[in-house]
């Protein structure tokens, strides 16, 4: 039996009032009904059952040309109501929140049920209330007006830093989220996300050449988290990276040293690790991880954690999309595999404990194991050290898109902005650097970590079976020898 504290009750009674006045109450819906709802489903033996309401108010502005050119708003809501037997999951959905609609697909649901006796719906309780973020809708929080002016603003500032930017293009946009999950086993949780993300891309141009840069960051915060500083420092990040491509060289291609920067070249570690670490993958035997449970997979002071509890982050939640707090879940410990992130039905069937990564896009979409802020560890050495190790190398600072084959963990991920490095030292940008590897081969080469971990700014969507999720990626610079690198030159 739980003990929660006073001001946890408050919080998930506020919650669960927000949700209530989103999604119950106009539908004339309560916890009672609900439980009905289940008792259709169970008439029939299953193993969990789950209806997860959503409520989502979003909107994005363009500016292009020097003209916010374009604004969109929109409002979804719906429920979609799941059934799950042995590893079979029915599913259906409807953005009518309503009590006949409910049943409706709650019958749709029984398809799978094995034949036996009734399954038990147990008395509702309420889940524990979390305060990673501020329950409170991001959109409001600028007058409309004020929103074209930051994104004139950044404009502006940009295309001040140099003569050379000859196009800015930039987007605001923000999201606010209400959803209530209940499930057969009595819990009721709500949770309310708001979440804010600005970007800009410049190009410049010099001598009939045209490179571009781009730089971006938010959060779960209000739109008030872009503060002149932080939107100059996008717009210095963006200008920066074009103009340093305006003098890039062809990179080379071979076999090499390459050194990753601290912060969003973690996206290579969410892409060529992470996935591989996700629970179905393993359960089916199709990860390059699969059954290496206490084996080396990595270099020693490799460690590797998806924590979903980091307060205001990108890729954090209160709870995940199927009412289960998030954790701290370390995944690989100073090289050596320790576990899998896990929604509901694949911990059930592997026997092992949910992790808080059941995620899904929205009520038409079914759970499955997703990260949430991926990153690796600080080590002990200095990032000035481990560039002045490396007599010729590649110096990645930061990515554009990759690409990943689970199966075999083969990567492909190119370089958005480079350099080499010679004798030691930092030397001339390149571009058209593209690094190519083996996801758990990639971490044993690992051979120097810095002390410098940084997570990204807040930009990154992951992409799994047609849906797509708000992540966070994050590493410190990282010395990785023999890896094989794409080039131009």
């Amino acid at each position: 039996m739980s003990i929660q504290s006073e001001p946890a009750l408050r919080l998930a009674e506020n919650l669960f009032t927000t949700a209530d006045r989103c999604l119950l109450a106009p539908y004339a819906l309560d916890v009672g009904k609900l439980q009905s709802v289940f008792g259709d489903i169970m008439t029939h033996s299953v193993d969990y059952a789950d209806l997860y309401f959503q409520y989502t108010r979003s909107e994005g502005w363009s500016l292009e040309e020097g003209i916010v050119k374009s604004g969109s708003f929109s409002i979804d809501q719906g429920v979609g109501v799941r059934a799950v037997s042995g590893e079979k999951t029915a599913f259906a959905y409807s953005d009518d929140i309503s009590l006949d609609a409910l049943r409706s697909a709650a019958l749709t649901t029984r398809a799978i049920a094995r034949h036996g006796g009734a399954g038990a719906v147990r008395v509702p309780t309420r889940g524990q209330g979390r305060s990673l973020y501020e329950p409170r809708d991001p959109l409001p929080s600028l007058e409309d007006g004020q929103k074209v002016q930051l994104l004139e603003q950044l404009e502006r500032y940009a295309r001040s830093l140099d003569p050379r930017v000859s196009q800015v293009m930039a987007h605001l946009g923000g999201e606010y989220e209400v959803v209530l999950v209940s499930r057969n086993d009595g819990l009721i949780v709500a949770d309310v996300r708001p979440l804010v993300r600005l970007s800009i891309q410049v190009i410049a141009e010099q001598d009939g050449r045209r490179e571009q840069g781009s730089s971006g960051g938010g959060g779960r915060y209000d739109y008030g988290y872009f503060t002149a500083q932080v939107v100059h420092e996008y717009a210095r990040k963006a200008v920066q990276q074009a103009l340093t491509n305006l003098e890039a060289r062809p990179a080379p291609a071979g076999s090499m040293t390459v050194v990753l920067g601290p912060g969003w070249p973690g996206v290579l570690l969410h892409e060529a690790v992470g996935h591989g670490l996700e629970g179905d993958f393993n359960r089916k035997g199709s990860s390059a991880f699969s059954g290496r449970i206490g084996e080396r997979v990595a270099a020693p002071g490799v460690t590797v954690v998806d924590d979903g509890t980091l307060e205001k982050r990108r890729g954090s939640l209160n709870v995940d999309d199927e009412g289960n707090p998030t954790q701290r879940n370390v995944l690989i410990e100073d090289g050596v595999l320790r576990g899998y992130l896990q929604d509901s039905l694949n911990a059930r069937l592997m026997k092992v404990a949910v992790t808080g990564n059941g995620r899904r896009e929205s009520y038409a979409h079914i759970p499955m194991p997703r990260m949430t802020n991926t990153y690796m560890l600080n080590g002990r050495h200095d990032p000035k050290e481990i560039i002045a190790s490396v007599k010729n190398g590649l110096y990645a600072v930061n990515f554009g898109g990759g690409q990943v084959d689970i199966t075999s963990g083969k990567f492909v991920f190119s370089a958005a902005e480079a350099y080499m490095i010679e004798d030691g030292k930092i030397g001339q940008s390149v571009k058209g650097a593209t690094l190519i590897g083996n996801g758990p081969d990639v971490l044993t080469r690992v051979s120097m970590i810095g002390d410098d971990m940084a997570l990204d700014t807040g930009v990154g969507t992951c992409g799994k079976e047609g849906q797509s999720v708000p992540v966070g990626v994050g590493q410190p610079t990282l010395r990785i020898d023999g890896l094989t690198v794409g080039g131009t030159g």
